[in-house]
């Protein structure tokens, strides 16, 4: 009977070792299978089953230089690095929608309104938990969630184990990352926001006209009605939205891995 030399045991062992790193790492941030209302031994049973397919078609990494515990400890956090910025990448994109409901919440009058989001475990805008719920609902009927794991299957393939580095490029990227999150909750705001500013001239134009009128008391309710009937209006638009953001998800993760692999 043959038998099974040790250092091939423990090259497996390393290299589903440093698989099941990255895979945790994006799931810890990612925005469905990161969510605090998710079972911890879901979230730890997924990561291990998928890390163990995924080890079986990695690239065989060269691990001759990372002999020492130091060495092999520094890659293992450089794998674990990867992961949470790939999880961070596409939990920014999809905190444009956040953005997009406080801007929404504060032009209608429900700034003081918020809820708990299980995601981020802090308080949200109620219009920004409406649109999450329904972004989320759309990836999972659509089985878009897929596509975050396919991107963080094929990351071997575009930066395998090992052969990651960390420059300035990467820190552009992620400055640029931080602009377009901005311009697009802009974006998704911008109908309620415009028809919610010209309600405030014409509420001012009214003021001026007659002043014995509480302008105050009849703008409160004007502006609910108007911003409620402008998100019920742009509902069917926000499928593309939602598409945008999860292409943006995707270009963005491989431009991040072609990055750490090109310095």
């Amino acid at each position: 009977m043959a038998s099974i030399p040790f250092d091939f045991l423990i090259d497996i062992w390393n290299i589903f070792l440093l698989v099941l790193v990255r895979i945790t790492g994006m799931f810890y941030l990612s925005p469905i299978f990161g969510r605090r209302n998710l079972p911890n031994y879901f979230k730890v049973g997924f990561s291990f089953f998928l890390a163990v397919a995924v080890a079986n078609s990695a690239t065989v990494p060269d691990l001759s230089g990372y002999k020492s515990l130091t060495s092999f400890v520094v890659l293992i956090g450089k794998e674990l690095l990867i992961g949470l910025m790939l999880g961070f990448i596409s939990y920014m994109i999809f905190s444009a929608i956040h953005i997009a409901g406080q801007l929404i919440d504060l032009r209608i009058g429900f700034g003081m309104v918020s809820v708990l989001d299980p995601v981020s475990n802090v308080q949200i805008p109620i219009s920004a938990d409406f649109y999450v719920v329904l972004a989320t609902l759309y990836m999972l009927i659509t089985d878009s969630h897929h596509l975050l794991i396919n991107a963080i299957a094929e990351s071997y393939t575009v930066l395998p184990i090992a052969e990651a580095t960390f420059s300035g490029t990467l820190l552009k990227q992620v400055v640029e990352l931080f602009t377009d999150v901005f311009i697009l909750g802009f974006k998704i705001a911008a109908p309620i926001t415009a028809t919610i500013l010209i309600t405030d001239l014409a509420l001012g134009i009214i003021s001026k006209s007659m002043p014995q009128l509480n302008v105050f008391m009849l703008g409160m309710p004007v502006k609910i009605m108007l911003g409620l009937g402008i998100i019920l209006v742009t509902l069917t638009a926000f499928k593309g939205i939602v598409n945008v953001i999860i292409q943006g998800t995707y270009e963005e993760i491989y431009k991040f891995l072609e990055l750490a692999r090109s310095q």
